[in-house]
Order: structure tokens, then C-alpha cells, then sequence
């Protein structure tokens, strides 16, 4: 079990993390979430031991995480750390980068092992290739490769698929956290998309000005915000009066989701349609309704400037309600 308790370290101009607490079992995935600027590298390299803390402590199982006052070699043992800048060696292969951790005693077991990583990850074409002649996409997908190479107990990846194609982005995804999964690995991850969140991570902790905004299951995260900025981490979103719309709650605004605007003309509330913007599958509708612009969703294209009517789905909003 990973224990991080009362967690904080701050660089020289003050930012950095601060009361940071949870736990994650074997093979948990956690995403970290929040604006640029939030604390989640920070954390991130905190975790790994890169930093001795102001305050707080970490263990994994038995063993506490110190930091560089305590450690030759930085970064806890059994842990794997990716960052945003990678940590390859430019003059070698990608097959070579790869195999780095591993010991040179098992040359038969090394190539097995990287390539299974080649396989999963989608780098037979530049295997061979010196690691300065790859893309930033492909030198993304060397180093995830390489610090799943010698399998960690735990690996912390900073917006790991921040420089990888759109059209493998989604596949590779997959991959990497069945993979996780599979081999029973306890990932924390940060991240600024939605997607890498939502489908793949077992708790979300949602970061501001370094210190944790909420921290529970990715669900609940999702569907019970603790407030506007949580919610918004997820895409659009509408801040809504709750008298002005007949909703009886306890705050005076509450959180809906776009999807969660019908367009019907069965709808109570009648409003003007602002902008279209198409998504593939749907489009989200602009509307004005009265001096404010709230966001619905829409299977077909409406002109701009014609009046639609709307209503909510209300057992879905009640539900985050109560």
C-alpha cells in the first residue's frame, strides 16, 4: 500500500504542494488533475523521492520514500518516474534505451521483455533508430517503454501522452493501462485531458494552488463536483441560478453538465441559439437565454439566431444534488 500523509514541499518561490494525503493499494490508478501551475509535477517528483519534504510522509508498504538527503541514487527503488523531459540517452537506439535498467546477465530475457514494449507500444518501425533522429512522439513512447522495462511496484508519469499523435494517442491509451492492470502496477498519473481520466483512472485528486481540492473515486469526481472549477477540469460546463430554474437546493447556483440540457419543444425555457461548434457525434449549442450563455448538447445542426426550447434531465441533476 502506498501512504502519503500530510504531504508538503515548496520550490524557493513559494509554490509547490501542501496537504496532501491518501492511500492507493496494489494496481490503483490515480490521475491528478488541475491547471498549469497546480502542483502536479511537483507531487509527482515528491512521491518519487526527488525532494525532501517540509513536511509529511510517504510509504510504500513498510518502507518510507526519503528524499535526496537520505539517497546517492534519487528516486525510490521499486518506483519508475517519467518526465516531461524524458530521460534518454540520444546516441543509442530505441532497443537500447529501452533495455537500459535491465541486467546485462539476461541478454535472452532483455530482448523478450523490450520486445513485448516495442510490440505494445508501436515502435518496431524505429527500434534501431538513434533516439535523436525520433520524434517527440516517439521518444514519448521509448521512454514509457523504458520505465516499464524493469517492472516498478509503482510508476508516476507526468502527462504522459502529452506529445504522441492523436490517431494513436487513444489506441496506446488503452494499452498502457490494461498493461498496468494486468501487471498489477500502481499508477499515479497527471494530466490535462479528460480522456486519460475518465475511462482509466480509479480515483481523481484535483489540484489548486498545490493543495488537493477533492480526492475520491473518478466517478464521483465526475458526477458530484465538488465546485465549478472541478467540474470544469472536464469540459464545458454551466454555473446555473438554482431559483431561477425551479431547482431546490441548498446553494444558490448549481453545476449541469451540457448533456444534461435537453432541446425539445417540450421544454419550460425558451432561449436563442448563439454558436454551433461540431464534435464528431454531436454538437455543443451556445445558447443565449436571457443576458447569460449556457451550453447544451444537440444531435443536429441548429441556426444560429432561431429559438429553441430546453429542459433539464432532472433525475441526473438531482441526483448530484442529494
Amino acid at each position: 500500500m502506498l501512504k502519503v500523509n500530510n504531504l508538503s514541499y515548496f520550490h524557493g518561490n513559494g509554490q509547490g504542494a501542501s496537504e496532501i494525503n491518501f492511500e492507493l493499494t496494489r494496481g490503483d490508478h490515480l490521475a491528478l488533475i488541475g491547471e498549469s501551475g497546480c502542483g502536479k509535477s511537483t507531487l509527482i517528483k515528491a512521491i518519487y523521492g526527488l525532494f525532501d519534504l517540509d513536511e509529511g510522509s510517504i510509504y510504500w508498504k513498510n518502507d518510507r520514500v526519503l528524499g535526496p538527503s537520505y539517497n546517492l541514487v534519487l528516486g525510490f527503488p521499486s518506483f519508475k518516474h517519467l518526465s516531461q523531459e524524458f530521460d534518454l540517452m540520444p546516441f543509442t537506439t530505441s532497443e537500447e534505451n529501452i533495455q537500459k535498467y535491465l541486467s546485462r546477465e539476461t541478454p535472452q530475457e532483455n530482448k523478450k521483455r523490450s520486445d513485448e514494449l516495442v510490440a505494445l507500444f508501436d515502435l518496431q518501425d524505429v527500434k534501431d533508430q538513434k533516439v535523436k533522429t525520433l520524434s517527440g512522439g516517439q521518444k514519448q513512447r521509448v521512454a514509457i517503454a523504458q520505465v516499464l522495462a524493469k517492472p516498478p511496484e509503482v510508476v508516476l508519469l507526468d502527462e504522459p501522452f502529452s506529445h504522441i499523435d492523436q490517431f494513436l494517442k487513444h489506441q496506446l491509451r488503452r494499452r498502457l493501462f490494461q498493461f498496468l492492470k494486468k501487471e498489477k502496477i500502481t499508477c499515479i498519473f497527471a494530466t490535462h485531458d479528460a480522456d486519460d481520466v475518465l475511462p482509466f483512472s480509479d480515483y481523481t485528486m484535483v489540484l489548486k494552488n498545490g493543495k488537493p481540492i477533492d480526492f475520491r473515486h473518478t466517478t464521483e469526481v465526475y458526477s458530484k463536483p465538488k465546485n465549478f472549477y472541478c467540474a470544469s477540469l472536464f469540459g464545458d460546463v454551466n454555473l446555473l441560478n438554482s431559483k431561477e430554474f425551479g431547482f431546490e437546493s441548498t446553494t444558490p447556483e448549481i453545476i449541469i453538465y451540457p448533456h444534461e440540457i435537453n432541446i425539445s419543444q417540450k421544454g419550460d425555457f425558451q432561449a436563442e441559439v448563439k454558436s454551433m461548434f461540431f464534435k464528431g457525434s454531436n454538437y455543443l449549442v451556445e445558447m443565449k437565454y436571457k443576458t447569460k450563455s449556457i451550453f447544451a448538447v444537440s444531435e443536429s445542426n441548429l441556426e444560429k439566431g432561431s429559438k429553441v426550447n430546453f429542459q433539464f434531465n432532472q433525475k441526473r441533476i438531482y441526483s448530484r444534488l442529494n
